[in-house]
């Protein structure tokens, strides 16, 4: 039985995330933490998520969950949040399962620091079918090569704050490795006015946001007298969740490392 503190756990993710670890019969909900402004707090977590009572309520410190006897923590929350929850694992043997998105780069390598002492999962997309995306557009990459414009674009609902996506930061920086470019140099993200050819090198990457769309991420291969479009769509949040809840149950017995949803599945032929 898995022990499980969800982070963000008022949240839209966080209530799913909630409800399907407590109908996990290998898990169990055993913290459920919020920003310590959330006027939820001290409320049931189960009864936030809709699923009736779990005597599990919501707090808003750390310091509230020393004495959980966690295995794991799943967070989707924000960057310095997730940070945050970080150390704290770290210094307590917690792993950690982190779908958060818009974490820059001293972020992450901070993660990996954190990996050398816990079994961490990190993905920007928890999704089976977004992970089997990555592998896909990769091979196609390889297989297409330099003949082919790569353009990448992403739709979301109008209360995401970052953009691009982090699943679509992920599929650029998969393009830009398979075809020897630099994602940080590469990438473009705006055009407008009168900015010339398109080079062979660009990776376009092109954001919306609109309404309640959960997640939509197109993948581009403009060629001469054709183009090969891969589309993943998003209908709910449970894939995701479910996805983060597969990785929880995975990480038992892992050692201290940094993985990604890729290994969860078995999707990787290196590891």
């Amino acid at each position: 039985m898995r022990s499980v503190i969800i982070a963000g756990a008022a949240g839209r993710m966080g209530k799913r995330l909630v409800d399907l670890v407590n109908a996990q019969p290998e898990a169990r909900v055993a913290g459920a933490l919020e920003h310590p402004e959330n006027p939820a707090l001290g409320r049931d977590a189960g009864e936030i998520a809709g699923i009736g009572t779990i005597q599990v309520p919501l707090v808003g410190s750390l310091d509230e969950l020393v004495d959980c006897e966690a295995d794991v923590m799943i967070d989707f929350t924000a960057p310095a949040a997730t940070l945050a929850n970080v150390a704290w694992a770290t210094a307590h043997g917690v792993a950690m399962v982190i779908g958060t998105t818009g974490l820059s780069s001293d972020d992450r390598r901070q993660l990996a620091l954190a990996a050398e002492k816990i079994p961490l999962v990190f993905a920007p997309n928890m999704s089976v079918g977004v992970n089997v995306l990555f592998k896909v557009v990769a091979e196609v990459a390889a297989i297409l090569g330099d003949d082919f414009d790569v353009e990448i674009l992403e739709a979301h609902h109008n209360q995401k704050k970052d953009a691009p996506s982090g699943t679509a930061v992920r599929l650029g920086e998969i393009v830009a490795q398979v075809l020897g470019r630099d994602y940080e140099k590469d990438a473009v993200f705006t055009r407008q006015g009168f900015v010339g050819a398109r080079t062979k090198k660009e990776i376009g990457m092109q954001t919306l946001r609109a309404g309640d769309i959960v997640g939509e991420h197109l993948v581009m291969f403009g060629g001469m007298g054709e183009r090969l479009e891969i589309i993943h769509r998003a209908h709910s949040r449970d894939n995701f969740a479910a996805g983060a809840v597969r990785a929880a149950l995975w990480l038992e017995g892992r050692g201290p490392g940094l993985y990604d949803m890729q290994d969860v599945l078995g999707l990787k032929t290196n590891r």
